[in-house]
C-alpha cells in the first residue's frame, strides 16, 4: 500500500512536469491546473495509509468483505422469485424471442443456487467475523503475529474472486458440474480461512466457537450442493 502511494505521487509529479516543459514560458494551462490537483489528491492520500501490517490487513479484509457483500445482494436481487436474471439487460421482446429455458431459472436450479447462496452468505459471515477478530486482536509486534497476519490477508484475498466465479457459474442455462466444482473451490477457500484464523494469534480461545459455526455451515451447505448434483454430473 506504501509502495502503491508512492508510486501515485511520483508519477502525478512526473506528469505535472511534462505538462509545465511542454507548456509556453510563463503561462498557466488547464492540464497543468488538472495535473496539480492530482498531485495533490495523491499526496492527501498517504495521511490515510495504514501505519503497521495489522492496520493494513483490517483494510485489506474491509476491502474484500466490501466485494463479497455487494455480491451476494446481487444473486440475492436476481434469485427474487420470478425474476429473469436478464432483465435488467434487454426486454425478452428485444431478444426477438420470449420464455426461453436458457434464461430462466427451473425449479430444480433455484434448489441448487440456495445451497450455493448459503456458501456465499457463509463467505461474508467469515470475512465480518475474521475482519472483527483482526481488528480486535490483531498485533504486528512480532515477526510472528506479522507472518500470521500476512497468512491471513493472502488466503482471504482469495475469497471475493471465488465468490465471483461461484456466483457467475449460476447464472442460466445452469451447469451443475461447473457450480459445483466452483462451490467446492470456494468451500475450501473458505475453510482455509477459518483453519488460519484458528491457529493465529487474532483467534483466542473465546474466539473458537464462530470458528466452528461457520466451518460447519460451509460443510453443511458443500453437501447439499453435492447431493443435489449427484444425479446430474
Amino acid at each position: 500500500m506504501v509502495r502503491d502511494a508512492t508510486t501515485e505521487v511520483v508519477e502525478g509529479m512526473i506528469q505535472l512536469t511534462d505538462t509545465i516543459l511542454n507548456a509556453p514560458v510563463e503561462s498557466l494551462s488547464q492540464e497543468q491546473l488538472i495535473s496539480t490537483g492530482g498531485v495533490w489528491e495523491a499526496c492527501e492520500q498517504v495521511s490515510n495509509l495504514p501505519r503497521d501490517n495489522q492496520a493494513a490487513v483490517v483494510s485489506a479484509l474491509a476491502a474484500s468483505l466490501g466485494v463479497v457483500k455487494d455480491a451476494v445482494e446481487e444473486m440475492e436481487q436476481a434469485l427474487v422469485e420470478g425474476q429473469d436474471p436478464y432483465g435488467d439487460i434487454m426486454e425478452d421482446e428485444e431478444l426477438g424471442f420470449r420464455g426461453n429455458r436458457d434464461t430462466y431459472w427451473s425449479e430444480a436450479d433455484r434448489q441448487l443456487l440456495s445451497s450455493c447462496m448459503g456458501l456465499m452468505k457463509a463467505s461474508k459471515a467469515c470475512l465480518k467475523k475474521v475482519l472483527a477478530a483482526a481488528k480486535a486482536n490483531g498485533k504486528a509486534d512480532s515477526p510472528e503475529h506479522i507472518a500470521q497476519l500476512d497468512d491471513l490477508a493472502d488466503i482471504a484475498n482469495e475469497i471475493s474472486p471465488s465468490v465471483d466465479e461461484l456466483a457467475l457459474s449460476m447464472y442460466p442455462p445452469v451447469n451443475p458440474l461447473a457450480v459445483r466444482l466452483n462451490a467446492a473451490k470456494l468451500a475450501s477457500v473458505l475453510t482455509k480461512v477459518l483453519e488460519i484464523a484458528k491457529t493465529s494469534h487474532v483467534c483466542p480461545p473465546s474466539e473458537e466457537g464462530w470458528v466452528q459455526f461457520l466451518t460447519g455451515a460451509v460443510d453443511h451447505n458443500m453437501n447439499k450442493v453435492k447431493n443435489f448434483t449427484q444425479g446430474q454430473l
